[in-house]
């Protein structure tokens, strides 16, 4: 049985777990989508900027493509000053105008949006006389910017690339003096806190699955909780019955041998032989009932138990419980230390008589030789104190001891015979009577039970 609940949690957790990692891809695939709709609405409301430069201001655009052209023709001019050109093209006298005039454009139409931008300049390339030659052909750097107030591409991406092309003639009378110039520039933009706008948008996915995934934990640990409380139960009652199987069996083994002894003649004959199987009979019958009435009245709660309360004076009540536990005990030596102050309670005589006994008895069960009896009056509560000097509980046990069927155990093997209802019965009759109980204890060096009751 064990085992077989072993690898249901085994595999219960290995779904839980798979279903986890799928919602986790399904999240992740999402929050992708929802950054490339990001990245394309972007695109489209730049694009619609950019696609029309006389809302921004022509003239300077038309300038800049004059200023290429005459920075060509140049180096046609002058190859050997390539590098000095492409400085002259990075460090344009358009680069501050165009980029306060393009951040202003942006900011008015796109005002929800803090975003840097950088055009970087990809190809600027001449043809000449079937001939080509490359002032700029490099991968996207920073370093090309022409115009912009990005200063990396790393956290950006690209928006729009815009190629112009453009001819001209350097010398009017020379053959073969045409030339055609090919540009490439590129848009790359930088949004300001973009993940936190994309997780924004998807906030109700991510707070569909954080919540599925709660509810799944959530449902796998209640399951899990049933189960094992299943199995205790299942195990509480095996042993059950058990043990009242084995509490019935002497009782009736004796009232079986008596009912035969009785048959006889010469028993029948001889008054006393058979006065005393019938006090052993009525004492089994009385013992039967017991067990029968321990186990129907530990069947209630400390909410359902009726008690019948009445006016008792303390200690005195407690002395005719201990005096007795004596009589049924004597081996045990057992002393008190009563608080001097005469209290009355309102309680149930006989319950709370039944629950202080069984209190006494459970220490008799497990090892004890002396028992000291005290008691305090303290902040409107009568406070009782049983101490022993038995085996003790350890300290994981402490915790169950006041269950329903519960007994101590070493191993698996229950050392001390009983229905485990005792204390689960004090605890329940001290509740009802609206006070506390607890447990000090340490394994091999006794235990203390803390019985407080309202005394008001």
């Amino acid at each position: 049985m064990r085992q077989k609940i072993n690898l249901l949690i085994i595999g219960s957790s290995a779904v839980l777990v798979g279903l986890i990692v799928m919602q986790y891809f399904l999240v992740k695939t999402a929050y992708e989508y929802k950054v490339e709709q990001f990245r394309l609405e972007v695109k489209e409301k730049i694009a619609k900027i950019t696609n029309d430069y006389s809302d921004i201001d022509s003239t300077l655009f038309v300038k800049k493509d004059l200023y290429y052209k005459q920075v060509a023709e140049d180096y046609l001019l002058n190859p050997d000053r390539k590098e000095r050109i492409k400085q002259s093209i990075l460090q344009n006298s358009f680069k501050r105008e165009l980029t306060a005039k393009l951040q202003r454009q942006f900011e008015q139409e796109i005002p929800d949006l803090q975003m840097d931008f950088a055009i970087v300049l990809d190809k600027f390339v001449l043809y000449n006389n079937t001939e080509s030659d490359t002032v700029f052909a490099e991968k996207p750097l920073i370093a090309n910017k022409l115009y912009g107030d990005l200063i990396s591409l790393d956290n950006a991406f690209l928006v729009r690339n815009y190629v112009g092309t453009t001819s001209g003639i350097l010398h009017p009378n020379a053959d073969n003096s045409t030339y055609q110039l090919l540009t490439e520039d590129t848009l790359y933009v930088s949004i300001k806190n973009w993940e936190l706008i994309v997780l924004k948008r998807m906030a109700g996915i991510f707070l569909l699955a954080v919540c599925s995934i709660l509810v799944l934990i959530t449902l796998f640990v209640i399951a899990l909780k049933s189960l094992i409380q299943q199995k205790k139960i299942s195990d509480i009652k095996t042993d059950f019955i058990n043990n009242i199987t084995h509490e019935l069996k002497t009782p009736l083994a004796t009232l079986s041998v008596s009912t035969k002894l009785l048959s006889r003649p010469q028993i029948a004959e001889n008054p006393k032989h058979f006065n005393g199987l019938l006090d052993t009979i009525n004492r089994q019958n009385n013992r039967l009932q017991h067990l029968i009435d321990q186990v129907m009245t530990n069947a209630l709660g400390h909410n359902e138990i009726d008690l019948h309360k009445e006016k008792t004076a303390m200690p005195d009540f407690l002395h005719l419980i201990i005096s007795d536990f004596q009589i049924a005990f004597p081996n045990v030596a057992i002393s008190t230390n009563f608080s001097s102050t005469k209290t009355n309670l309102n309680l149930d005589r006989f319950h709370l008589t039944t629950a202080i006994t069984n209190v006494l008895e459970n220490a008799v069960k497990y090892g004890c030789q002396n028992i000291v009896v005290s008691s305090t009056v303290k902040n409107n509560e009568f406070c009782l104190a049983i101490q022993d000097d038995g085996i003790g509980i350890s300290k994981k046990n402490q915790a169950l001891l006041f269950d329903k069927f519960y007994r101590v155990e070493q191993g698996n093997i229950h050392t001390t015979k009983g229905l485990g209802l005792g204390l689960y019965y004090v605890e329940q009759i001290v509740k009802a009577h609206k006070g506390t109980i607890q447990i000090v204890s340490d394994l091999g060096k006794g235990a203390t039970f803390n019985l407080n009751i309202p005394s008001v």
